[in-house]
């Protein structure tokens, strides 16, 4: 559902892993955004946003780039933890890009609670 709240614990049980490694990926690391994705394999790709000098990413693009080059030929769906309320369109196309059209990304708050289900356009 667009912009609505979605109650985390009516989540698939492999949502609510993407959640939770979003969710540790973020503490353990120190940083704004933590993020994973998971592939049409079942295999997931967890990380943080990356602030160097010379490199911004956020945690959803590095987390769809380390799918990528591993090896993931598609995207089932994906989640973001982080303070903001929604997920940047360069995030979503990111997503599309590996995941198609409709792949679902789950924006939830530092708490793990989902708030948004979002669509890659």
């Amino acid at each position: 559902m667009l912009g609505g709240m979605t109650e985390s614990s009516a989540l698939d049980p492999e949502d609510r892993k993407i959640v939770t490694l979003a969710r540790s990926a973020r503490a353990r690391n120190g940083v704004p955004e933590g993020a994973a994705v998971r592939d049409d394999t079942g295999r997931t790709y967890v990380a943080g946003s990356v602030g160097l000098a010379s490199l911004r990413l956020s945690a959803l693009r590095t987390a769809v780039a380390m799918a990528v080059a591993s090896g993931a030929a598609s995207l089932e769906a994906a989640a973001v933890v982080s303070d903001a309320e929604s997920v940047p369109a360069e995030d979503l196309a990111a997503v599309a890009d590996l995941g198609g059209a409709g792949t679902p990304v789950l924006l939830a708050s530092p708490d793990g609670t989902v708030r948004a289900t979002l669509t890659a356009p």
